[in-house]
């Protein structure tokens, strides 16, 4: 069968242990959505590609021979690395946890591109945020709400007065002037979550 090409932008959402020549990888793109790539091992990297790396936004030149279940780079440039991830371990650590949120779930083609620029600003935000459970929370709230779920409708008016009164400041506060305590976000993201895992198709995963 005749390989197909594909050149598409990607974030890198997970990263495997190198096996045989190649390191796998899992990414997110606009035009397919969740995919698996392939990049070969090399000791030199040639100038036309990089060697990719955890929460990149990389351009990539594909090529599939399974009807796009997998993919094997053969050119890559990088857009953005967002190293200042690594350097916190709370911000690696929710960095990761929504990373495992979207390469868990399939998203509606229509949804496709939202949800790269979604990628985009949060792992922009936990770079450089003091309050990555914060960024968090605003992301995946917002990933169920651009996949069709009214949150609004349904979960929001079952949450007590005063933690709506907090839910409202975390979605609508610019991340500089949040003062929520770090207890409270996680109490109200868990209770995000118990409803997603309960009312929604979106799978979560175990809760942190």
């Amino acid at each position: 069968m005749r390989a197909a090409s594909l050149q598409t932008d990607v974030f890198v959402l997970g990263k495997q242990p190198p096996a045989d020549s190649f390191v796998t990888f899992h990414g997110f793109s606009a035009e397919v959505g969740n995919l698996v790539m392939l990049q070969r091992i090399i000791k030199k990297t040639p100038s036309q590609s990089v060697a990719l790396d955890l929460f990149d936004q990389v351009s990539l030149s594909l090529e599939t021979s399974n009807q796009g279940r997998t993919y094997f780079i053969k050119e890559a440039r990088l857009v953005r690395r967002h190293l200042a991830i690594g350097r916190s371990y709370d911000a690696l650590r929710f960095a990761s946890a929504l990373a495992a949120v979207v390469s868990r779930n399939d998203v509606h083609e229509e949804s496709r591109s939202s949800v790269m620029s979604l990628l985009s600003t949060a792992f922009a935000a936990f770079e450089t945020s003091a309050r990555p459970d914060i960024v968090y929370f605003k992301a995946v709230y917002r990933f169920a709400r651009d996949e069709g779920y009214p949150l609004k409708e349904e979960w929001f008016p079952t949450l007590p007065a005063a933690d709506r009164s907090a839910v409202t400041g975390l979605l609508n506060k610019p991340l500089a002037d949040q003062q929520e305590p770090p207890e409270s976000v996680t109490r109200l993201q868990r209770r995000l979550e118990e409803y997603l895992q309960r009312y929604t198709e979106i799978y979560i995963g175990d809760q942190k």
